[in-house]
């Protein structure tokens, strides 16, 4: 009867010490690399669902920044690509005729986005997904050239964009401006540090000063490029206190 009660104790210790908490808040530095460079760095808050809280759903801010040469920003508006805003857009091919392209010399450009994250949890390993969801992003004019399928006049001609100022998330290219959306592995080493590893899927967007073929000025290049992150927990965030 004695060794039932102490095995009944410490199966009741280590369950204690093995809960998951309710909520984690984590500061992230992350860098994107390969054709380019894009370090961010994000905050986020995440809510435990369920007896368990493995499965977790929270929000974030994150500053995103990206840095390469010479890049093609194709025709953005989804009535353009597709020939149609709503959700067939993700599932339509795009109308080849009405893509033009911006040849920039250079990206560098930044923005500061609200995002959604979604996560679930092992002991110490975190399986997620987050993406941006409103914003704003900022950056200096850039030069280029402009290739057009449909104007003789503007094709091969030098033109200028600047960041789209807005940035929201709708349902893939009928989306507007610079969004990051991230699939990752965090590793916890301790209770305070993780690493994080994944793939980053990013919008980038430019608006050229003036209005060019098929009434149209946004411009946008799709990134996809592997990141690494270290990750800071200001409180426990692995288990709870057995105490």
């Amino acid at each position: 009867m004695k060794k039932i009660l102490i095995l009944l104790l410490i199966s009741s210790s280590l369950s204690a010490q093995y809960q998951y908490t309710k909520t984690q808040r984590n500061l992230d530095l992350a860098l994107t690399f390969g054709t380019a460079a894009s370090p961010s760095i994000s905050y986020q808050k995440l809510y435990g669902i369920g007896k368990s809280d493995r499965f977790k759903i929270g929000w974030g801010v994150r500053l995103n920044t990206f840095f390469s040469g010479q890049q093609n920003y194709i025709t953005a508006p989804a009535n353009l690509t597709s020939g149609t805003q709503s959700i067939v857009a993700l599932f339509t091919e795009n109308i080849a005729s009405n893509l033009d392209t911006l040849q920039l010399t250079k990206s560098a450009l930044g923005s500061l986005n609200g995002k959604v994250v979604l996560q679930y949890s092992f002991r110490k390993l975190d399986v997620g997904f987050n993406i941006d969801a409103v914003g704003f992003s900022f950056g200096k004019k850039q030069s280029g050239k402009f290739v057009a399928n449909e104007s003789k006049s503007l094709n091969n001609s030098t033109q200028t964009a600047k960041p789209t100022p807005l940035n929201l998330l709708l349902i893939s290219d009928s989306d507007i401006g610079s969004l990051n959306s991230e699939l990752y592995f965090r590793y916890w080493v301790n209770d305070r540090f993780a690493v994080r590893a994944g793939a980053s899927f990013q919008f980038l967007e430019y608006t050229t000063d003036k209005v060019l073929t098929f009434e149209n000025d946004r411009f946008r290049h799709k990134s996809l490029l592997p990141f690494v992150a270290i990750t800071y927990s200001p409180l426990k965030k692995i288990y709870k206190d057995a105490r």
